[in-house]
């Protein structure tokens, strides 16, 4: 009896999340197509994930179009000044930029959601965009004048993109969106303050 006793009483608990503890590992497998990972000790497995709310979209949205122009001055850079500061600031911006745009349409893409068009930019305004005049007298520029007018435009670039990244981590929910943010927010103020001292460096025009 007291065993029958003892099992109907475990019968009756409502399920729980199971806590994970020092023994063998979890693995906790991602969302779809993203990578598993292993549980740390003491995580409850079960727990309903962090809804996606309007605020994660939309910096995706914003964010794909902002880095696609970063790209479009980067790309002016290796024609236009033979400065090795000013390719290495590129080639950094580039190499960060270009991943971050594929994992933020993919992630659109698992929402059901398309990608922004290619000359969506051109509709946003504020967040340090550069007009089409400015991407204009970039295109024209060479040398000094080119990297001056580089380093200006994408110091002012990357502060938008910095507060794109501070609105999505008061805001978003989505935990990769978020984690995306504190990488823009860190790795573009850090570029900031080099290419702030790099203008300042640069002959008088």
């Amino acid at each position: 009896m007291a065993i029958f006793a003892l099992t109907a009483c475990s019968e009756q608990q409502p399920a729980q999340p199971s806590a994970i503890g020092t023994e063998a590992p979890v693995i906790v497998p991602g969302r779809p197509g993203g990578p598993a990972r292993t549980a740390t000790p003491g995580e409850r497995i079960g727990q309903s994930p962090i809804p996606t709310v309007a605020q994660d979209v939309r910096f995706a949205e914003s964010m794909i179009p902002h880095h696609r122009q970063a790209l479009e001055m980067t790309s002016l850079v290796e024609a236009r000044t033979t400065t090795s500061e000013i390719r290495a600031f590129a080639r950094q911006i580039a190499a960060a930029q270009t991943p971050e745009i594929k994992a933020m349409t993919r992630w659109l893409t698992e929402l059901g959601r398309s990608g922004p068009p290619k000359h969506g930019h051109e509709q946003m305004s504020g967040y340090g965009m550069a007009t089409r005049q400015e991407l204009n007298a970039l295109s024209a520029a060479k040398g000094t004048a080119f990297d001056r007018l580089f380093l200006q435009l994408m110091t002012r670039h990357h502060e938008g993109a910095v507060k794109m990244a501070g609105e999505q981590l008061a805001s978003g929910r989505d935990q990769r969106m978020r984690l995306m943010a504190k990488d823009v927010y860190s790795g573009q103020n850090i570029e900031i303050s080099r290419m702030r001292t790099a203008l300042n460096a640069l002959p008088p025009s």
